[in-house]
């Protein structure tokens, strides 16, 4: 070969190597990972044990994604250290979109309770979406009080001598009722159990006189008559028990205490995933199959974006440590 024409060779074929340098930097494989997002399947971590609320709209919504994303979403339950076990394993997720939290209020409640959690409610997720909402619901057994003023005034006249059972230390149904009692100026006291139809079952052994937790747990007892529900928590009353009062109805303005499930990823998730889960969640959501199955499970769908979740989990936050203060709960 002519000696003369090496260099020219050797020209071309490092602006080809240059060439392809510049494509590959005008395509990050970062970016090319997320537009493709999701490739496999998503694990939702329910700190919860199967059956509860967070557990029941988790599914609900894993079913009802798998259209619009093109790949399974699989509920993973890790209950345990009152959600903490399953909330913190979560947050110290890889934040790539694969792992995200479906919980409830447990999130917004529990940084108030315990002295140390393995996460921070706002700096350790990204939020998604506001899912759902349930009330509490206040019940008494039939022939026991007839309304809640009625029930106030017997706990009046009884001072610390009536007991209320919920689904445990530190749940949204021990909160409200701690809340009213500073705002009904009562003494009754607290009998915790592991879970709402434990709860339920010590009104109707004649354990406790008042039992309050989510209104799926014992919505059909009231609707029976076998339990008569005094009052739910919500801003309105619930569609499926349209005589039962709000507590707002019932003299106290403001009061409201809703369980919440919502879905997060751990923070440091692309602004691009959560994005795109949050406009598949929303669409899922709104779609009039999934709006009945919730409400079937005593869920009223909010389907609200990021924003309406991380104004809720910081609202919240503050809600709860200020009941926990007042009612002088001691942390854990």
């Amino acid at each position: 070969m002519d000696s003369s024409k090496r260099p020219l060779l050797h020209r071309r074929d490092l602006l080809a190597r240059a060439a392809a340098a510049a494509l590959a930097c005008a395509c990050p494989a970062p970016a090319i990972a997320q537009g493709s997002y999701p490739t496999r399947p998503i694990r939702v971590i329910v700190p919860f044990a199967a059956g509860g609320p967070s557990d029941i709209i988790a599914r609900i919504l894993a079913d009802a994604l798998y259209q619009p994303l093109g790949e399974s979403v699989v509920i993973e339950n890790r209950p345990g250290g009152g959600a903490n076990i399953g909330i913190g394993i979560a947050a110290r997720a890889e934040p790539d979109g694969y792992t995200l939290l479906a919980t409830t209020s447990a999130i917004v409640i529990n940084p108030s309770l315990y002295k140390t959690i393995p996460f921070d409610p706002i700096k350790s997720f990204a939020p998604i979406s506001d899912l759902a909402i349930s009330s509490q619901m206040l019940s008494v057994m039939p022939g026991f009080a007839n309304s809640l003023a009625e029930f106030i005034a017997k706990a009046k006249a009884q001072p610390g001598k009536l007991n209320y059972s919920s689904p445990g230390l530190g749940t949204q149904a021990q909160l409200t009722v701690e809340l009213l009692k500073l705002r009904a100026g009562i003494d009754i006291t607290h009998v915790p159990f592991t879970g709402g139809p434990p709860a339920v079952q010590a009104l109707m052994s004649g354990t406790v006189e008042l039992v309050t937790n989510a209104v799926p747990t014992s919505e059909a007892l009231a609707r029976q008559g076998t339990i008569r529900a005094l009052a739910v928590s919500g801003e309105k009353r619930w569609s499926s028990l349209p005589d039962v009062p709000t507590l707002i109805e019932c003299g106290y303005p403001g009061f409201v205490t809703d369980t919440f499930a919502g879905l997060f990823a751990p923070a440091g998730t692309p602004k691009d995933i959560v994005d795109k889960l949050a406009k598949a969640v929303q669409a899922a959501m709104a779609r009039p199959e999934v709006v009945e199955k919730a409400r079937k499970a005593g869920f009223e769908v909010i389907g609200g974006g990021p924003d309406v979740l991380a104004a809720r989990v910081v609202r919240e936050v503050a809600f709860n440590r200020d009941i926990v203060t007042r009612a002088g709960i001691e942390p854990r």
